[in-house]
């Protein structure tokens, strides 16, 4: 029930958007603000794609050490005085 209810609140809504007369334009109509804005999400989804692969990269590190078995300590290892 609560779906319906939704459903026809949602259609209801978006009736009322196709019957509005004066259509706001969100976007810029300079070609320069548009091209700041394409370069600053370039700019933010390279930035994203470099993060990911520094995180990789670690995650590989901190797994071959583990296989190395650096971390633990060995019995027979002479100790600096």
């Amino acid at each position: 029930m609560k779906r319906i209810i939704l459903l026809s609140f949602s259609m209801l809504l978006a009736a009322g958007a196709l019957w509005a007369e004066d259509r706001i334009d969100v976007r810029p109509t300079a070609p320069y603000a548009r091209f700041i804005i394409f370069q600053t999400l370039m700019i933010f989804w390279i930035g994203i794609a470099g993060l990911v692969t520094i995180i990789r990269m670690k995650l590989k590190e901190i797994e071959r050490t583990q296989r190395m078995s650096v971390d633990k300590e060995e019995k027979d290892a002479p100790l600096l005085d």
